[in-house]
């Protein structure tokens, strides 16, 4: 091993450590790993700006991009508070059956547009729901959160692990409707019962306090009622774009950014107010994430890894797959799942490669490990960490030990039940 290798693996693990236990801003890490792999000689401007293999996935940023703009101008019009208020309303303000909505709504936006887009714009219209109910709003975050992650798993577009994946191994939106789709629909309904059992049976209820929540009017949040139909319109197009990708060809980010372009000429709203709630912080987190790993790869890091993994493997994909998705939701638990998915895709295309269409499901296997392990704590995925955050901000701290009992728990009989769907479905 070449000291130039020593030290890309130092680099990389060193910002590995750092990003797990936030002591930086995990862009300011990547960032400063991707220019240190620079300087180690280990990547230049040419690998990172256009090698497909070893350099940033602009497909990834793109289509991040794409959707970040289309949910922003969304966001503007009350869509979401509406959809929160309108959900208490119907469950005529009982506790757990408004968790239940909002859980539903949650795994459903989250799978249709993002998840740390959809907490983030959620999450503050459950606090004012509780307090209207005189209910702990902690439980309500918490399985908010965990919806999230769950619905996201559904999509090509809901977590940004799935966008990784499906980038490095050609798959389409319909690829995973097909695929996991119909997994997180069953685990969406043992997630409800697992809520019930965790939180349900505290929840009381009060009904003077749901008169004050039955009095809320759901028209009022709508601030642009031709924003909202326009937006709703152009959303449908973007889905559809998606979903006729073997039609029409365009890669999910091209048709992400001709939505975007698309929403934002209908609606005229200003240049700042059309990129006001870009997360510009995480697409430059995904930049520098590429450009570590990448380094790994030009190193020959990766494929020898990837070799490794191989003769481990043989031709045993069936316990490959099923390590793979245990391995992943245990790791995924400690460190955030996006820079893990980054770190594994590349070794999985090997298996993949050397193993052919036999070895394909160990995708779908990383995938639904990432996804779904990210429930385990409150770093385990981004969703987490916004969640935690605002809640943290409107006075009701959730400390890593109170969200990790419960993740630990719903990830680990989520998990249990991947596991019988993995081997039946494609072993």
């Amino acid at each position: 091993m070449t000291i130039q290798v020593v030290a890309g693996l130092v680099v990389f693990l060193g910002a590995y450590v750092l990003i797990a236990t936030e002591k930086l801003p995990r862009a300011t890490v990547a960032l400063t790993g991707g220019a240190l792999m620079v300087l180690l000689g280990a990547t230049d401007e040419a690998g990172i700006f256009f090698s497909e293999e070893a350099g940033i996935d602009w497909h990834v940023i793109f289509l991040l991009l794409g959707m970040m703009m289309i949910v922003g101008i969304l966001r503007q019009s009350g869509a979401f508070e509406y959809l929160a208020i309108w959900a208490a309303k119907r469950a005529r303000g009982r506790p757990f059956v408004v968790m239940a909505m909002l859980i539903v709504i949650t795994a459903m936006l989250s799978a249709a547009l993002d998840n740390v887009t959809t907490v983030l714009l959620v999450a503050p219209v459950t606090l004012l729901i509780a307090d209207r109910l005189g209910v702990p709003p902690v439980p309500f975050l918490i399985t908010q959160v965990m919806a999230s992650n769950i619905g996201g798993a559904a999509t090509l577009i809901g977590d940004p692990p799935n966008i990784i994946v499906a980038s490095r191994a050609n798959l389409t939106f319909l690829d995973f409707l097909e695929h996991l789709t119909p997994l997180v629909i069953g685990l969406m309904v043992v997630f409800i019962g697992l809520a019930w059992l965790l939180f349900g049976r505290r929840l009381h209820h009060d009904a003077e306090r749901a008169a004050k929540v039955m009095a809320l009017n759901e028209r009022e949040a709508i601030k642009d009622t031709r924003l909202l139909i326009t937006s709703v319109a152009v959303i449908a197009l973007v889905l559809a774009g998606f979903a006729l990708q073997g039609v029409t060809h365009l890669d999910p980010a091209v048709v992400a950014l001709l939505g975007a372009g698309l929403l934002a000429l209908l609606t005229r709203l200003e240049a700042r107010k059309v990129v006001a709630d870009v997360e510009w912080e995480t697409l430059l987190f995904f930049a520098g994430l590429f450009v570590m790993v990448g380094g790994l790869v030009n190193l020959g890091v990766i494929d020898q890894l990837g070799k490794a993994a191989t003769d481990a493997v043989g031709t045993n994909y069936a316990g490959a797959g099923v390590a793979l998705l245990v391995g992943s939701a245990l790791v995924s638990g400690i460190i955030d799942n996006i820079p893990y998915v980054a770190t594994m895709a590349p070794l999985v295309a090997d298996l993949v490669h050397a193993g052919g269409a036999a070895a394909e499901p160990l995708w779908w296997a990383l995938t639904m490990g990432a996804d779904l392990g990210g429930n385990a704590t409150a770093v385990g995925a981004s969703a987490n960490v916004v969640v935690l955050g605002i809640a943290r901000r409107y006075g009701h701290p959730i400390s890593f030990w109170e969200f990790t009992k419960y993740g630990l728990l719903v990830t680990g009989v989520t998990v249990a039940l991947s596991v019988p769907y993995l081997l039946i479905r494609y072993f």
